[in-house]
């Protein structure tokens, strides 16, 4: 089987890219404005060493940006990706957040397609063009 792809799928996959890309971008942005107030929120869900956590987050996201953007690692950080937002999905949105504020259902909700989209990136890998193809499991 061939692996090639049409134009419109090549990009429609660089689309996808750039949107991951920029969600993570946006996430890091407000992380490096007030990292205190990361660390704030961190602490107020119950984890300890937020400051570190935040950092760590911080890192992560600097991480899968470059990745979206140059399709370095893209399969392995995809997936540690979709861990990633399904985990602040629970940790910040979950169920024991409902009952006081409805709108944290939907927040909840949101970061499934999202994981969805990681998970199929992490499968599928960045395309064929504009990929550094770097990583496990490399299909050429």
């Amino acid at each position: 089987m061939e692996n090639t792809q049409s134009t419109w799928q090549t990009v429609a996959i660089l689309i996808a890219r750039l949107i991951f890309a920029a969600m993570f971008a946006m996430g890091l942005a407000f992380k490096l404005m007030d990292m205190g107030a990361t660390a704030g929120y961190i602490a107020a869900a119950g984890f300890p060493f937020p400051l570190f956590l935040a950092w760590c987050a911080a890192i992560l996201e600097t991480l899968l940006v470059i990745s979206f953007l140059t399709g370095a690692y893209l399969m392995p950080l995809a997936l540690i990706g979709a861990v990633y937002v399904t985990f602040l999905g629970f940790a910040f949105h979950g169920p024991s957040h409902w009952a006081g504020n409805q709108a944290e259902f939907g927040a909840f909700m949101s970061h499934f397609p999202f994981a969805a989209g990681l998970l199929y990136a992490a499968v599928h890998g960045p395309g064929n063009v504009l990929a550094l193809r770097q990583g496990w499991p490399d299909r050429a």
